[in-house]
């Protein structure tokens, strides 16, 4: 007994400090991702509009970009279960380098071909990138756990203020021009994302395994079937609220740079709007973990999708740049707080050894939706408006929150019958 409490200050201190600089390292990794990732973002819709000449396939571009992602998280989840955090996550930022320089090329040469294919491996390294929460996840204990995500989250506030100031500069011109330049500075910020990931260490998933070892649980248990996983009180609730979120979130995020455009608003001015979006996003994050921890999981889910429906239902009433920014750091903020306690709450239900699937499993599902919704989005920009969609977009975020409650009333219906 003696032993046991002369030890375990020993190793808590170096391993503190261990943590403490793999999250400052995930968090500035994700920031270079972001910064990426607002390139395309803002100008993926536009670009596959212009090489087109279909307005109607503008949704296409962010589209691929989203659903590539979605399922590479699927596959890197596995991954990452099975070789590790670090390995799985510097792969996917090497092919995010490759997947900008062949964007670049495609856009010299007005090789639609190249293009999609740029999009699609620049796809595959944001999904993988957004795994960094699974890592984090790792190296924090469960109670503070969504302190944990929310900091190497918040790295993604500075990618959105980065981003316009690198891009912005080399988007001189009007809407029509497509410039290289601009990929060429994402495969840099991708390299940076490779390069910080590599200098992670330990892997967080044996921080994991030295935390569990420390408790009366011993060594992380097998991992369990997915199908079985998904089974498990709150594992469906809180993918439901995952997906729903992220879809609808990245949906009107991809699709706002079209919308500007087609108001009259030049490239440049959708950067503004977009750093908007992502402060919502990322901003408070840091408060939002506080916010997580202090009213439970399931109130912030059905809080988040709340601010996130007035705020897709406010920008049918906006047209000014300001006004976009407003309503999209609105949406941001709604997908803050209910994506990071969904985060949150099936790390909290899953073992170190089965965390990496399950997120996987749920990004796969919020990416092919987000890609789904971006499509109709670009067709539906272009028939019913941007009325339609907003009130769609609402109306699918309350979609969660609905079928929550009719649980909540059929399980209760069943409790007080019961004998």
């Amino acid at each position: 007994m003696h032993n046991q409490h002369d030890t375990t200050p020993a190793l808590a201190t170096p391993l503190a400090k261990v943590i403490a600089r793999n999250t400052l390292l995930l968090a500035a990794s994700m920031a270079a991702l972001y910064a990426m990732g607002q390139l395309v973002l803002a100008i993926a819709a536009a670009t596959f509009a212009t090489l087109t000449g279909a307005p109607l396939l503008a949704g296409m571009g962010p589209a691929l970009f989203m659903l590539s992602g979605s399922i590479a998280a699927l596959l890197g989840g596995r991954a990452m279960d099975r070789f590790g955090r670090v390995p799985v996550l510097a792969a996917g930022f090497g092919i995010g380098v490759c997947g900008a320089l062949i964007t670049a090329l495609g856009i010299r040469q007005l090789a639609l071909s190249l293009v999609v294919t740029g999009f699609i491996l620049l796809g595959i390294g944001f999904g993988i990138g957004l795994l960094s929460r699974v890592a984090a996840a790792d190296m924090y204990t469960p109670e503070r756990r969504a302190w944990g995500i929310a900091l190497v989250l918040f790295g993604a506030v500075f990618g959105a203020l980065l981003g316009p100031l690198v891009f912005m500069p080399m988007l001189q011109g009007s809407a029509t021009q497509l410039p290289a330049a601009p990929w060429y500075g994402a495969a840099d910020f991708m390299l940076a994302g490779l390069l910080l990931v590599l200098c992670v260490r330990p892997d967080p998933r044996r921080i994991a395994e030295m935390m569990a070892a420390q408790t009366a649980s011993g060594t992380p248990a097998p991992a369990a079937p997915l199908k079985e996983i998904l089974r498990r009180p709150g594992v469906p609730t809180a993918i439901i609220v995952a997906v729903t979120s992220y879809a609808v979130m990245v949906g009107m995020m991809a699709m706002i740079g079209y919308l500007m455009t087609g108001h009259g608003h030049t490239q440049q001015s959708v950067f503004p709007v977009l750093s908007a979006h992502f402060m919502g996003m990322f901003a408070l994050v840091l408060l939002v973990g506080k916010l997580i921890g202090r009213i439970g999981r399931p109130r912030a889910m059905q809080m988040g999708l709340g601010v996130l429906a007035v705020s897709v239902l406010a920008l049918m009433a906006v047209h000014s740049v300001a006004l976009n920014a407003l309503a999209l750091f609105g949406i941001g903020l709604g997908w803050n707080i209910a994506f990071v306690a969904a985060t949150a709450e099936l790390t909290a239900l899953t073992s170190a050894t089965e965390r990496g699937s399950v997120i996987g499993f749920s990004d796969l599902l919020a990416g092919a939706s987000g890609a789904a919704i971006t499509l109709l989005a670009g067709v539906a920009a272009n028939t019913i408006g941007l009325m339609g969609l907003s009130i769609a977009g609402a109306a699918l975020v309350l979609l969660p929150v609905v079928l929550n409650r009719r649980n909540k009333e059929n399980v209760l219906s069943n409790q007080i019958r019961a004998p």
